[in-house]
């Protein structure tokens, strides 16, 4: 599971006995989750008015930071071209993987600095995600006009011999160069009709050169053959060959286009294994900035509501719960079991009844404060 359910309560005589008690209820004769508690230091308070403004803020940018989580991740998985595990060694948070990072939760000061009002440590991580954010639009979109250019030149020379690109297959002394009257031209004959071929090309216009057909390359279903003819008589040879189910190919031996499309094919190929490297390693770096930021802004999130909620001076535990799956409804009704006290209104809601896409719009209400953060941030193409 790499669901982890983020809750505080608030604080009994001591913080440890709200942790303890939490923990019989959840660990000692059930194993409903495994624990850990959550550090969050202490943020300048401020006046209510503000922190009101500031959780709807939060929620927002809760969204929004996600949102950049996931499109860096999704975007790693697209330049590795979705290898699994290439992408989950990436993914990574200050050097260690999501669920080590969430489960050992330490606030970054010099990132965030606590001195600072809650507004400002938003606004802080707000700048600095939307910056990765353009940064990813800026540098997804140039490589994948290189990764779009190259796959296009690459599908033209596979594929069909009747649409791919001829270049690579066909030698200068395949053809009549430079001939005032006569010309070679291409043909895509069907393996089933080689024989039809060899019998009638010479007939299927006036002036074919007798004798004059090789084949020149085979794939799966067809042979491409050239034929030699005189000028005038291409097209009558084309419209008989259509006739015959014969394709002419509409091709001009050009070494310097030739030439040109190797060496941009070259080029292309080149600057994609450039710039391929540098990508992973500002995808790798940003992912774990962008994550990090998130999971202060879960911590934000966590210390407005439980200020809002138990009031001053402040005193509650934050805790991570990762649960189980097979017992998650259990643990909700455990944990309501626990805390009903705290909100007599909040009636209980049924976790599986979770709406994807819909988890703030609609955020799930209990008598605890709830953030939910999920460590999966990749849809795979199995």
């Amino acid at each position: 599971m790499t669901e982890f359910w983020l809750i505080s309560a608030p604080g009994e005589k001591t913080c440890q006995q709200t942790w303890d008690k939490m923990m019989v209820a959840t660990t000692r004769t059930n194993n409903l989750s495994t624990n850990n508690k959550f550090n969050i230091p202490d943020l300048k308070v401020g006046t209510l008015d503000v922190l009101v403004g500031l959780s709807d803020e939060l929620a927002k940018l809760d969204t929004f930071v996600e949102s950049v989580v996931k499109k860096v991740a999704q975007y790693m998985a697209d330049v590795l071209e979705d290898s699994r595990d290439k992408v989950q060694e990436n993914l990574l948070a200050n050097g260690v993987d999501l669920v080590t990072y969430v489960t050992r939760f330490q606030w970054d000061m010099a990132k965030y600095p606590i001195k600072q009002s809650l507004k400002n440590i938003s606004e802080i991580v707000s700048k600095q995600v939307s910056q990765i954010d353009n940064d990813l639009k800026a540098r997804a979109s140039a490589y994948n006009n290189l990764k779009g250019n190259l796959q296009n030149l690459e599908r033209k020379n596979a594929g069909s011999l009747l649409t791919r690109s001829l270049a690579d297959i066909v030698k200068k002394e395949d053809f009549v160069l430079d001939s005032e009257y006569l010309i070679t031209m291409l043909v895509v004959v069907p393996k089933i009709n080689y024989a039809d071929w060899q019998k009638t090309y010479e007939t299927l216009a006036e002036m074919v050169v007798p004798r004059s057909t090789n084949l020149l390359f085979e794939d799966h279903d067809s042979g491409l053959f050239s034929v030699t003819l005189f000028r005038k008589a291409i097209d009558d040879f084309k419209h008989k060959a259509r006739e015959n189910k014969f394709t002419v190919r509409d091709f001009q031996y050009n070494e310097e286009e030739m030439k040109a499309d190797k060496e941009e094919m070259t080029r292309l190929s080149t600057d994609k294994k450039k710039q391929f490297g540098p990508l992973v390693r500002w995808l790798k770096v940003n992912f774990s900035e962008a994550f990090i930021a998130w999971i202060h802004i879960k911590a934000l999130r966590v210390f407005v509501e439980s200020v809002l909620r138990y009031g001053l001076p402040v005193n509650f535990q934050a805790m991570l719960l990762q649960p189980n799956k097979k017992n998650m409804k259990k643990l909700r009704e455990v944990l309501y079991d626990l805390y009903k006290h705290l909100d007599s209104s909040a009636a209980i809601i049924d976790a599986s009844m979770d709406i994807p896409g819909l988890n703030l719009s609609q955020q799930e209400y209990y008598p605890y404060v709830y953030y939910k953060i999920d460590c999966n941030l990749l849809d795979f193409k199995v």
